[in-house]
């Protein structure tokens, strides 16, 4: 089975990546590097098997040269990030919408698709009590206003969801589409909380600094994103729907905090702050949908992921966590 991951060269793909080459697959990777990372981790991939193509993929000639021979199609492609976001909306519009316009009028027909979405669909509607959570798929999809921190991102991904709903069904492709919720493991950068908390623990920092703390977050780590991305795209009953993939166990800021801080060794003095602007108070999936479809259960613990996580950070040359100063930036979660 021939795959290509778009966006392979980021956190989630390359973990997908990885473990598509485990289950026999032809595996292909293309990102444009502009964010996904040429480090071990690809070096790894191109050792299995994989072959990694560099391309832009706002440009259509970057589609045509993919040719038609796929059996999968992984599409990951997508300014993430809170931070990257804020500094250039336009581009998160630009990319996010265009990458899968593109995706739409290339997909092969005999390819059977999977979208990346966001929980940051609904935020909105958590923030203005007209959504519950833990949340399901039919909730009402809303962004605070389109001026929000985060609505350049929601409302694009929202618009990638509705594109390819309404073409799949007009042009008969196969398609699912996942929305990820507070996804995290090795590899994926410094802004997200898990890591960018792991690395104040281990820089020394004291008092530990807790934006948000009394936010709550389900955090899913990437092996068990990945499982269920692989368990939709195998279940032809998934076909056409919108399902969220993470973990239904909800936990606070300060609790993460504080497991982080014993997964690390240390145990200085909390000091909560302030939420980021534009975050949601609550998020957590409801993932029934995922399960009575794919039988899917979360596998890795919080308390193991983190554990997981930091040993990668602590073990990597190329990302060890630095105990860099983070004065004024909260992270993201």
């Amino acid at each position: 089975m021939r795959s290509v991951v778009l966006g392979g060269a980021g956190f989630i793909g390359a973990h997908l990546a990885r473990r598509l080459l485990a289950e026999g697959r032809q595996v292909t990777v293309v990102d444009d590097f502009s964010r996904g990372a040429r480090d071990a981790t690809l070096d790894e991939l191109r050792a299995g098997g994989a072959d990694v193509v560099s391309a832009d993929l706002t440009r259509v000639e970057s589609w045509a040269s993919l040719g038609q021979d796929w059996d999968e199609v992984y599409h990951l492609v997508a300014v993430v990030g809170v931070r990257n976001v804020e500094r250039d909306p336009l581009r998160c519009l630009r990319v996010n919408t265009v990458t899968a316009l593109h995706l739409i009028d290339w997909v092969p027909p005999a390819a059977r698709v999977f979208y990346a979405s966001t929980s940051e669909v609904y935020a909105g509607g958590v923030e203005s009590g007209l959504v519950a959570v833990p949340t399901a798929e039919d909730a009402l999809v809303a962004v605070p206003h389109p001026t929000a921190p985060r609505a350049a991102y929601a409302v694009s991904k929202l618009w990638g969801e509705a594109a390819l709903a309404h073409a799949g069904a007009a042009r008969g492709f196969a398609w699912v589409t996942g929305r990820f919720h507070n996804v995290y493991g090795p590899r994926m950068g410094m802004d997200h909380v898990v890591p960018e908390m792991l690395s104040r623990a281990g820089g020394g920092e004291s008092p530990f600094r807790v934006w948000g703390a009394g936010q709550t977050r389900a955090f899913c780590y990437v092996d068990d994103a990945v499982e269920a991305v692989l368990r939709l795209m195998g279940t032809p009953t998934a076909t056409g729907r919108t399902v969220h993939i993470g973990t239904d166990v909800e936990t606070s800021i300060t609790d993460l905090a504080g497991l982080v801080l014993e997964t690390v060794g240390v145990h200085p003095p909390l000091q909560p702050l302030p939420a980021p602007e534009g975050s949601v108070s609550r998020r957590c999936p409801d993932i029934t949908l995922l399960r009575s479809l794919t039988g899917y259960a979360p596998a890795v613990g919080l308390d193991e992921g983190v554990l997981r996580t930091w040993r990668w950070y602590s073990d990597s040359d190329a990302a060890a966590p630095p105990p860099r100063p983070i004065a004024t930036l909260a992270p993201t979660a």
